[in-house]
């Protein structure tokens, strides 16, 4: 494929994103801010029987911020946790299919961030 064609998939995650919205109630959620830019944000997912059975996100930012969060709810549908917590930042960079300058690498990893952060319990609020 051309830079071309990435560079549409990019956009067209970014105009139509996927998964887009919050999740009232949801098992995790977690949102964070990229200080150096501005990007926000917010991961909202729903599990059964240990597998992303419902993943929102929600936010403001950069097209790569955006679009990489879309990406990422599409790469996490139907998974188990495990496997989510095993998705690196190279296999989300690798799905962008566009080079990532070093200063838009926070842009394009925050939606990792933020929901690794969510699932490892940082974000989560057990119920005592």
């Amino acid at each position: 494929m051309s830079d071309d064609l990435y560079r549409d998939i990019i956009l067209d995650h970014y105009r139509n994103p996927r998964n887009r919205g919050t999740l009232d109630p949801a098992d995790y959620s977690y949102e964070d801010v990229n200080p150096l830019c501005g990007d926000e944000i917010r991961i909202d997912v729903r599990v059964k029987d240990d597998k992303i059975d419902e993943s929102a996100f929600s936010g403001r930012g950069c097209a790569i911020s955006q679009a990489s969060a879309s990406i990422l709810m599409e790469m996490t549908d139907g998974k188990s946790l495990d496997d989510v917590k095993a998705i690196t930042k190279e296999d989300l960079l690798e799905e962008l299919m566009v080079p990532i300058s070093p200063a838009r690498l926070k842009c394009a990893l925050l939606s990792l961030k933020v929901l690794k952060a969510g699932i490892y319990g940082v974000g989560h609020e057990d119920e005592d």
